[in-house]
């Protein structure tokens, strides 16, 4: 998918059909802020021009939600956020409402991954 801000609007999508196809309705909220914040994050400040979503569900009680880019560049949340400042608080939402996240690192780029946990 292109790396441009509408793409977070595609995400968004994506994860709301996926996790209502999979009967997790109750989750659907979080998993499309956390795709959403992925893809922001991307989009700042990945290289090239393509990143690809990832919505996977690896198990009966978890939801993989990830964004692939060519940007070995690992982020890390942020913490000196002005008060006021609306940005660079993506991470921080994503390890709130995930039960794990990490970055795998590749030879060529990254996947930034969550999991949520089904009930």
């Amino acid at each position: 998918m292109r790396r441009a801000p509408e793409s977070a609007e595609v995400a968004h999508k994506l994860a709301r059909t996926a996790l209502a196809a999979w009967g997790e309705e109750d989750l659907i909220e979080d998993a499309a802020l956390v795709i959403s914040e992925l893809v922001s994050n991307a989009v700042d400040h990945a290289r090239l021009e393509s990143i690809r979503i990832v919505v996977t569900r690896p198990s009966e009680k978890l939801v993989g939600l990830g964004v692939v880019d060519r940007s070995r560049n690992v982020p890390y949340v942020r913490t000196d956020s002005d008060g006021d400042n609306t940005r660079g608080r993506g991470l921080l939402l994503v390890d709130a409402l995930t039960d794990r996240w990490g970055t795998d690192r590749y030879r060529w780029g990254k996947q930034v991954r969550g999991e949520l946990k089904c009930d």
